[in-house]
């Protein structure tokens, strides 16, 4: 659904971002896009909408090149950004003004959204706060129900209650026709939500697996004293987080900023659990 071949992006000639980046998105996956600030998430999605141009490469999306940008295309793809900007219009404004461009729109759902974010009904959206703003847009884009659902932060601005609904009703709205990209640096926010799990680190992809994939590889355990087979571990009071690799396929519940962590510090070691069938 999403097709990035020989990805080369710089903003400057001194500075590349991306050198031949390859991926692959396929639809009815909500994958997680981890990365520390300034890895380049945000470009890397900004890219696959076609909002900046790749300098070589292709991008394609539904088998459409994004930077073309066609309408055909655009009325399947929903992109939140981080960084938010909305009119001084009230809510109804908008929908008459944003909502025609989406033909499968479903105003019915937004405004279950609208009442399960609790956002105010009659305010400004300009004079909403970013967190009001940020449940605003995301209601209004799973109402587009486009193919492509592209999520830049979606969280930040949340609170701790807000984040619970945007999970329940992110898994609620995934189907088989569907692909959700969601980025973040707070990887906690994603746990049992995503299945598939991208890390970028120095503008690199150095994990792209399934959560399947890392739970039959990997062990996630808690425990009192290292052994050989601990791949990465963190100590906490009394005690270490590890990941162990995982021969006997045992059951573990995967902890994703233990992974992310490892995944940016101990590459190799992770890494090499993926490179055989």
């Amino acid at each position: 659904m999403i097709s990035i071949k020989n990805l080369n992006f710089s903003y400057t000639k001194s500075k590349p971002i991306f050198a031949d980046l390859n991926l692959e998105l396929e639809a009815g996956h909500i994958y997680g896009l981890l990365g520390k600030n300034g890895a380049g998430k945000s470009t890397l999605l900004k890219n696959m909408v076609g909002l900046i141009y790749p300098t070589n490469g292709h991008i394609t999306v539904i088998g459409e090149e994004s930077r073309r940008r066609n309408p055909s295309l655009l009325k399947e793809v929903c992109f939140i950004p981080e960084d938010l900007h909305l009119p001084h219009i009230s809510v109804n404004q908008f929908l008459k003004s944003t909502a025609p461009f989406y033909p499968n729109f479903d105003e019915a759902y937004f405004q279950s959204l609208f009442e399960e974010f609790a956002i105010p009904e009659n305010q400004n959206l300009g004079n909403m706060s970013y967190g009001q703003k940020k449940k605003f847009l995301i209601s209004f884009g799973l109402a587009t129900n486009t193919k492509v659902v592209v999520m830049d932060e979606p969280t930040n601005g949340l609170d701790i209650p807000s984040k619970a609904q945007f999970r329940k009703v992110l898994a609620s709205v995934m189907n088989e026709d569907r692909v959700i990209v969601i980025s973040t640096h707070q990887v906690r926010d994603l746990d049992n939500l995503i299945d598939s799990v991208i890390i970028l680190d120095q503008h690199k992809i150095v994990l792209n697996e399934s959560i399947q994939r890392i739970s039959d590889r990997l062990h996630f355990k808690k425990v009192t004293a290292l052994s050989d087979d601990v791949l990465y571990a963190e100590k906490s009071i009394g005690a270490y987080h590890v990941i162990s690799s995982n021969p006997d396929f045992e059951d573990s519940k995967i902890d994703l900023e233990l992974l992310f962590n490892a995944a940016t510090a101990e590459n190799e070691n992770i890494t090499k659990h993926f490179r055989t069938v």
